[in-house]
Order: structure tokens, then sequence, then C-alpha cells
């Protein structure tokens, strides 16, 4: 055998009650792993037993060891009944199968129960002998290391970029396998969550072999999403980009490191040199779009499982035109040469990464996207997935399709996504059309530090990835470009759109801020084709209007760029929810916005001059305060300077939805190609009303607070020691069921509205605060449920230090603790003044779930300072601020399930949710602190599904969360480390405790 699994129980804590006669427990506990299971025995009368068992010994394969968890049940023992339950323990052995990796998994594990949630505590010590196994043959995949993190982790170098990896695996789902009379929830639930803790197990696996086919050790950017098809099936797939990675070296570390408290070029949380050559892991590393809309439409497809191809949205720039710079033609037509040579030799590529080391990519073409309905039939051979992996192969080919005509050959920042309404399922994938490094694609070397000269573009990297990759003569879509306002060579976008994060060679004027569209739509009911037929029809126009609305607000802000834009539409029995999140920059090398023009058809109207008049002044003085507000001061250049014609920024506007010009002043606009510079609103157009309302009401956050949906944000460089993360769910019922598309979508946006004005509320004691990396999450969960989850990270700076990019000098910043109001803890139910009921919880993550009295037992042996005890830490960002991350222990994939049949008693969905997300936190901690670890990064709570039955005081929600467990220590410890791997973080903020 050439694996050996050893498991000891040590002692229990804290358990429930089950002899009410005694008002104690006779507990033991059984220990599975695959077909074989141990017992400890029986310790009577106890809510504090100590078992101190035997080493149980499994004999298995490796492959086995990476299926399969560690299942730990908790039972009472009962002399003449079936024994009660107490609850579960999954541990997942994967983390010891590295070569890096733990010795041993030791901790106090939180006793979950799918019904009453946790009930106790188990210690438990876990070890694994591996025996060398050369057979190549073999199934397993042992060795290779998954990580949730979308850029290079931090004290790895990229030696090799081998690319795109994806998986699936299929099943049967269990709770639709029972028959309603016998089923017991608690039965169905937890054979739930061991078939997707065994098919998560599996797919990992099969991944890491296909890494291993490919000469890779390491996937990163690994995404795995759970769906939940109903009776149709269940399905867990997965997304990555295989690498081979290399520990720095403690000698390079010194040559990437920079201080605390000095301001990259890039975000301040990392710091690459400033030539960007000594570290190929510059974690600032984002890239940008193009924007207007082009849809190239694809053909309808009627298979057996009713698939219908949904127009593509490739956003790609309009500006002011011009000719394309003589002198860049022949390097372009050698940089193409190249790559096309070296495409030949390497497969068209995929990265789910969104950072990337400045030069890796050369142009940035566009956002291209796909989306496609299907039919659900049922999974009829769980081994033979190949219905599900043809629909995402055409997706996969219908991206490469438009990156290919926008003359580029590779997507970065790489996504997929699905939603699911009873047997219908749209299929998501977006990514960015990019130009690579010709190194990488002749040699797959992320590091390229070192690249031939021959091959670089001849443009400054500040601006360089703004350039046009496609030919401007022949371009796929009606577009207007402008010299660049950098190097003045080359041609760029009045507007670019990016799924990735800001490069960090880019140069932005003033700050960011997060822009989001968001848009309602009622549907008809309907069954089978029916219903995904009117799916398809909406789809398209939806992305239109979300995408004119982000234009919108875009402008609004007097910015130019989005970054880490994520369009979600989610499908409901009479509704479709759509929600675009980006963060808005001003990048230097782009043209400045133009305004917004409002018109109307009826000019002779004395009050509706007046009316327009009025929204117009309301849209101008926005605009400048918002100028203001972001401190948006770009550098005048002259128009010989640039190269073309270049409007004055009163002057310059864009094309907004409306073709009908009825009035002289409209008129004279050439509206069908958008050579103006008015940006037209027609207010008497339905949807025009409906986005100047979306424009108005779309307040900027209050003084001293700052939005964006990156790690960092853009324009702010000089953050404190404080950081805070936080997890929001709110699910709004609708109670009036003839709603208008209007009122419908003005409810939706006031819930959005209002989840981040209570954020302001909670925080308003912590200013200078920044919201980072706020991920929402909308779904429809019922007919008349509307869900948003939030996850995001709470962060301070210091508002009086300079916000000069390089600063070569400064002491070390002081620590300050940010003291959070403790009712950003408890969110309670509320009743809104629209025609609907909400409730919304918020966890922050050093929330216990633990009753008041008991210990907090949840805690890492590690400390981050110096101090004996400190919770374990956890951020959605890929790196904790003032702090270095020394070693990376393995990826944490868990889902929970958890049902009630007294929600009131419970405090209602409120109570229900918060309690539910506390015991997942608190199961997270105590994983990775077993594991030795004291901090989990790029966390995301993927799914949150809640059902609801009021009338039968029944709920049921399921979670799934992700993250990569971590050893920090601070920056300030000067103790010696020899696996001391940092790569250049400057953020100086610890979080809260």
């Amino acid at each position: 055998m050439p694996g050996k699994l050893k498991a000891k129980i040590v002692a229990g804590r804290h358990l429930p009650v089950m002899d009410r006669a005694s008002d104690l427990t006779d507990a033991f506990v059984e220990v599975k792993f695959g077909n074989t299971t141990f017992k400890t025995d029986v310790f009577p009368k106890s809510l504090n037993p100590q078992w101190n068992s035997e080493w149980f010994k499994f004999e298995v394969d490796d492959e086995d060891l990476q299926d399969e968890p560690l299942q730990i049940t908790v039972l009472d023992h009962d002399t003449y009944s079936a024994n009660d339950a107490i609850g579960k323990v999954y541990i997942d052995i994967d983390p010891l199968l590295c070569t890096e990796a733990a010795s041993i998994i030791s901790g106090w594990f939180p006793i979950y129960d799918t019904i009453h949630g946790i009930r106790g505590e188990i210690n438990v010590l876990v070890k694994v002998e591996l025996f060398n196994d050369l057979n190549r043959f073999r199934q397993s995949s042992c060795g290779v290391k998954f990580f949730c993190t979308t850029s290079i982790p931090r004290g790895y170098r990229a030696a090799m970029v081998h690319g795109f990896v994806e998986e699936l695996v299929v099943n049967e789902d269990p709770e639709y396998q029972w028959i309603d009379r016998i089923r017991t929830p608690r039965a169905s639930n937890e054979a739930r969550q061991r078939l997707i803790s065994l098919m998560s197990g599996e797919l990992q696996r099969k991944i890491g072999l296909k890494v291993l086919e490919m000469g890779g050790n390491a996937v990163v950017g690994y995404l795995q999403c759970f769906d939940l098809e109903g009776e149709s099936g269940l399905v867990v797939r997965a997304i990555g980009t295989a690498c081979t990675l290399e520990k720095q070296s403690s000698g390079s570390l010194v040559n990437t490191h920079t201080h605390p408290n000095t301001a990259p070029a890039s975000n301040a949380c990392n710091s690459p040199s400033k030539d960007g050559k000594e570290s190929p892991l510059a974690h600032g590393c984002r890239s940008t779009h193009n924007s207007p809309v082009h849809s190239a439409c694809s053909s309808q497809r009627l298979s057996q499982n009713f698939s219908v191809s949904v127009p593509t949205l490739i956003f790609t720039g309009m500006g002011s035109g011009g000719s394309a710079g003589k002198e860049a033609g022949p390097l372009k037509t050698l940089l193409r040469q190249q790559t096309q040579t070296a495409l030949e030799q390497r497969e068209f590529p995929f990265f789910t990464l969104t950072s990337f080391p400045p030069g890796f990519l050369v142009h940035v073409g566009g956002v291209v996207s796909a989306r496609s309905v299907k039919l659900l039939d049922r999974i009829h051979n769980p081994d033979e997935p190949e219905t599900r992996d043809a629909w995402w192969e055409e997706i996969r080919q219908e991206i490469k399709s438009h990156a290919k005509a926008l003359g580029c050959h590779a997507v970065v920042g790489y996504s997929e996504n699905t939603s699911i309404c009873e047997e219908v399922c749209i299929l998501s994938a977006s990514g960015t059309a990019a130009i690579l490094n010709p190194r990488y694609m002749r040699e797959g070397c992320l590091d390229i530090g070192s690249t031939d000269q021959r091959f670089d573009d001849p443009s400054p990297p500040s601006c360089g990835f703004c350039h046009i990759p496609y030919d401007e003569l022949n371009m796929p879509f009606p577009a207007q470009l402008t010299y660049c306002y950098n190097c003045r060579r080359q041609k760029v976008p009045d507007v670019l759109f990016t799924t990735i994060d800001l490069p960090a060679e880019a140069a932005v004027t003033g700050k960011g801020c997060l822009i989001q569209a968001r848009l309602c739509r009622l549907k008809k009911k309907a069954q089978g084709e029916v219903n995904a037929t009117a799916i398809s029809n909406l789809l398209p126009f939806m992305e239109y209007e979300l995408h004119t609305q982000l234009m919108n607000k875009l402008k609004l802000r007097s910015m130019n760029a989005l970054f880490g834009l994520h369009i979600q539409i989610s499908v409901g029995e009479n509704m479709l929810l759509g929600l675009a999140s980006a963060t808005g920059v001003y990048l230097t090398a782009l043209p400045a916005p133009g305004g917004i023009q409002i018109a109307g058809k009826t000019s002779g109207d004395l009050n509706n001059e007046q009316h327009i008049q009025s929204i117009q002044k309301r849209i101008n003085d926005t605009i400048a305060k918002n100028k203001e507000l972001y401190q948006i001061n770009p550098p005048e250049l002259t128009e010989e300077g640039v190269g073309s014609p270049i409007p004055e920024p009163r002057h310059r506007s864009r094309l907004f939805r409306s073709h009908s010009e009825s009035s002289d002043e409209v008129s004279e606009l050439d509206l069908s190609h958008g050579k103006k510079d008015a940006f037209v609103l027609e207010i008497d157009d339905t949807d025009a009303v409906e986005d100047i309302h979306s424009l108005l009401i779309d307040a900027s956050p209050p003084t001293g607070f700052y939005t964006c949906n990156t790690e960092t944000m853009p324009g702010i460089y000089n953050w404190t020691t404080a950081v805070q993360m936080f997890t929001s769910v709110r699910v709004l019922r609708l109670s009036n069921a003839n709603l208008s598309n209007q009122s419908l979508n003005k409810i939706f946006t006031d819930l959005c509205e209002n989840l981040l004005k209570s954020f302001y509320f909670k925080l308003r004691s912590n200013i200078p605060c920044c919201l980072c990396h706020l991920n929402f999450t909308v779904a429809v969960p019922e007919e008349e449920l509307i869900q948003v989850s939030v996850t995001a990270v709470a962060m301070t700076f210091d508002k009086d230090q300079t916000q000069e990019r390089f600063i070569t000098k400064g002491g070390i910043e002081t620590e300050e603790q940010l003291q959070f109001p403790l009712e950003l803890c408890a969110d309670s139910s509320s009743t809104n003044a629209q025609p609907s009921s909400k409730f919304s919880v918020s966890s922050l993550e050093h929330c216990s779930p633990l009753t008041e009295g008991r210990p907090r037992s949840l805690r890492s042996s590690r400390s981050f300072g110096g101090s004996s005890v400190t919770m374990v830490k956890m951020t959605p960002l890929s790196f904790l601020p003032g702090t270095r991350i020394i070693k990376y222990l393995g990826i944490i994939n868990m889902f929970f399930i958890r049902e009630t049949t007294s929600l009131r008693e419970e405090g209602g969905v409120s109570g229900f949710l918060h309690s539910f997300i506390a015991e997942v936190f608190a199961m997270v901690r105590a994983h990775v602190a077993a594991l030795g670890g004291n901090a989990v990064v790029s966390y995301s709570m993927k799914d949150c599904v809640l059902m609801e039955n009021p009338n039968k005081n029944q709920a049921q929600c399921l979670i799934n969360v992700s993250g990569d467990a971590v050893i920090c220590v601070r920056e300030t410890d000067q103790e010696p480390m020899t696996s001391m791997t940092n790569i250049g973080q400057t953020c100086a903020a610890d979080g809260a405790t």
C-alpha cells in the first residue's frame, strides 16, 4: 500500500446534553475512512469526555487519500435504542500530501450537525505516511499544490506557465433520491455533504493529474463551483492555471522587499521593484479593456437538450478620430509575426489569473464574454459527463473566436459561472482578450525580467497595455481612436473595460471608486423550451442595458477605465437579475471623458425645457463634484502634442441609447456611429428615464469612505495597520406580485444601495476607510425572494500622508487597531418602506459562534507579533497587510448545509443566517489552526443558497467557502526564519482582534 493514515481521538468538550435524566452524555466516536470504521470506548456521563484512544490506522491507496475525507462522527450511546447522533467532522487529508505540507493535523474541531449547528468540539490528531510510488500509471496527483489566489503566490516565482486546466464530475443529488415519507432532513443533508466532499476530492485529483501530465506542480487561480441542478443531478466543476512554481530564495526576497511605509507604482499592497524587473511576482499588475458594445451574434442552435447561444458582448474603444502612427506599424507587425509563430507551437492560452508581472501583457483588446441557455436533462451515467463538457467547450470556443477577432491570442482574467432555475441553466464565461509577451508564447515563462528587447513594444510600460492590438483599418466594430496621451505614438480607445486587476505600471490620476449597474427584468412563467427561449431573448438586451449603465456612471465620475469587471445574470421563475460591478479609474493614457447631454422631443414646451435644464444642471454639478471628490485633475495637453484633434472636454460625450432624433438639436448629431461628441439621452424614452433615475440616485460614498471591488483602491498608497473582513447577506421578499420592470428595478437598486449605506453607517467611526474587494452575489432562490450577499474587507489609510507614488524612505508605521462598532456583528430584521420585507445579517470575522461563557477555543497557537494567542484571520485579499506569508498550507474548500424546522424560534431568517455564517467562520478557522496556520487569504463565499418556507417554519441554507490557509508573521518581526518567502508587500496593516 502506498499510504497509511493514522488518527487519534483525544477528547471532547462542551457536548450537548443528550440524557435528560442526568443532564449528561454517554459519548463515543466513530472514525471512518473509505469502508473501514473504528470506534472509541464510550465515555459515560460527561459533557467533556477524555477518550485518549489508540492510533487508528488505515492502509489505503494515495488516490483514496485525495478523494476521501476522514469522517468523524460523535454519538450518544443508548442501551435499548438506536444511538443518537451528536454531529460530524470532515477532515480533508489533501493538505498533508504535498512535499512541503504540515506533518500533522492537530486541534479542536467544531462538531457540526446540519440541524442544530455546532454542538461542542473534539480534539483530533491525524498523520499520513506516504511511500514512494514510481508507477507512471498511478491515478493520484499527490504533490500538486493548489492556490485560490488569482496571482502568483507570494514567495514563489513562476518558472513555467503551462496553461488552462478544467475538469468536472457529475452525480445524482441525494436530496432528490429520497421518498418524502421516509426522508429525514439530517440523513439527506449528511448524504449530500459527504457526496459533495467526495466529488470535490475526486475533481481536485483529476485536475492534479492533468497538471502532472503538463509537467507542472501547481494550480493557481483555482476556482471550484457547485451546480445544484435539482432532479437533473449535481455537478462539481473547477478551472485553474497550471504552473511550475519555484520557491524564491531569501536573497532574491531582499531585492524585491519594500518597506511597509513605501508606496509602490502599483497598488499599496504589493511592491515590485521600480523597473518591474526584479520581481516576477508583481501582484499589482493588471490589465485593461475597451468599451462600447459590439454584438457578434451567434446562430441559434437547437439540440436534444435545447441550446440557444446568446449574442456575445465585446467591449471596445470609442474616442476621437485619427490615423495610426506609421512608426509603430513595422514593430507591431513583427510582434504579431513572432506571437503567431509561437501560437503554432502552443495552445490558445486561457488564464484564471488577474495579476501579472510588468510587461507580461503587451496589449489588451477588450472584454470578451459568452452566454448560453441550456435545458437540463437527467444525468444517466455519472462516469460520462460528456454533455456538460460539450456545453463548456462551446462557450470557450466562442470566447476564443471573439478574442481572435480583436487581434489577440490569449484570454486572461477568465472565469465561468452558472445560474440555474428548475430545468433551465444559463452558462456564462468572460475574460480579457490580450496579446502576451512573445517570450511567454515561446517558452511559457512568466518571469520576463530578461526579455529579448527585439520583441518589446516600444511604448512606455505605463501605457503599452492600453494600446489597441487590432488593426484599426480592419476593426471588427465601429470605434473611434485617439493617440495615446502618454507616448503620443500609438492609438488608444477613449474607454477601457477589463476583468482583471489594474497593472502595476499603469499611470492613474486621482482615486478609483466602485461602479455598479443593476437591472431587473420580469418574464412570464413558462416551462421547457418556451421558458428557455424567453430567457435567451432577454439576455442580450439585459447585457446591453448593464453596459450602458456602466458607461453612464463612468462618465458621471469623470473616469475612463473599469477594472475587475464582473457581470452576473441570475435567473428566477418570473424574473432575471443583472448586476455588474467594477472599479472605475482615470488612466492618464486615455482621453478625458465627456459629459452627458440631456435632450427632449417636445422642445417647444416650456415646462419640458425647464425639466431638461434642471436634470442637466444636476448631472453637470455631479460631474464637477466627483472630479473634486476623486481628485481627478489630468494634465492639460495641446492638440499638436497628441497628434490628432482632441475636442474640449465640455464638448466630449458618448452616444447613449436612443436613436430617435426629432429635435433640431439632436438631428445635428450622427448618432449611428458615435462620430460626434454629445452623449445624448432622450428623456422621452422610457428606458432612458430609468437610466437618468439610476444616475441621479446613485449617490457617492460619504466623506471619508471609498469603495472598490479590486484588492486595493487605485490612488491610495498609505494604508495604516487596520483591516477587517465582513460578510453580509440580505434577503428581500416581494409582497406585491404586480410590479413593473421600473418599480422592480428601483427596489433592487435600493436594496444594493441600502446595503452599502449600512456599511458606511456601521463603519462611520473609522474614517478614512476603504471597502476593498467588494464581492456582490445576487440570486433569486424562490419566486418572491431577491438575495444579495456581500463579502468585503475594510481597510484604513492615513489621509495626512503624502500621495506620492514613489517613496524611498520612511519610518515604520505604528499599529492602529481598527475598533469596529459592535452593531456590525448583528443586523436585525427590518421592514422596508417598499412593498417588501428584508432580512439582513452581517458577520464580522472576529465574531464567535459559541455562546457567552464558553472559552474561545478556535484560536491558533501561532501569533503575528509574539503574543501567545491570536485569532485565525480571514481576508478576501491575497495577502494580509503588514504581514508576510512564510508558508502556504493548502486550500480550504468546504461545503455546509444547515436546515431548521424552528425558524421563528431562531430569530427568523436574520438570526438563522447570522448563526450559520458565524459557524462557518468558526469551522474554517478550526481547520486552518489544526494545520498550524494563522490566516486564510483569498477567502470567498462562492455560494449561499437560501430556501425558506415561512408557513411551515422551515428554512435551509447551503454555503460553499474557499481560501488559502497560510502562516503569516508581521513585517516588523525580526526573528530569523529560513522559509521566509515574502514578495514585497507594502501595506502595513494588521487586523483587529
